[in-house]
């Protein structure tokens, strides 16, 4: 778990600056449309990385941790492949990236099944 911790940490971090970044260096730089996309990259970014640091904190209550490990890496993934996408979408304009957000909220979805099943098994 406190691997996973971790990386809860790490991504709270990294939301955070990639967040003051979007509003102080790119407001002036980005359209409205495409700022739009950032700010919701940057939503999914924080609200995972909470999270991911629920997860790590639960687990250890777990008999299955097993499973809240694999729902905080899904949550990880998600974060990497949906607000990734939609960061790297809206700087660069190239459409094509944004075939890989969806698969962000497939994991994102799959994380949090995952840790339904580990509470509801205990």
């Amino acid at each position: 778990m406190q691997t996973i911790l971790i990386i809860g940490c790490i991504m709270m971090a990294l939301a955070v600056a990639f967040g003051a970044f979007g509003a102080h260096a790119l407001k002036k730089k980005l359209n409205a449309d495409m700022m739009k996309v950032y700010e919701t990259g940057v939503q999914y970014h924080i609200a995972h990385g909470l999270g991911i640091l629920i997860v790590g904190t639960l687990g250890h209550s777990l008999t299955h941790s097993t499973l809240a490990v694999t729902a905080g890496w899904l949550l990880f993934a998600g974060i990497i492949l949906f607000s990734g996408s939609l960061y790297v979408l809206s700087l660069t304009g190239v459409r094509k990236i944004g075939a890989i957000t969806p698969l962000g909220g497939l994991a994102f979805i799959a994380g949090w099944i995952v840790l339904l099943v580990a509470i509801v098994q205990g």
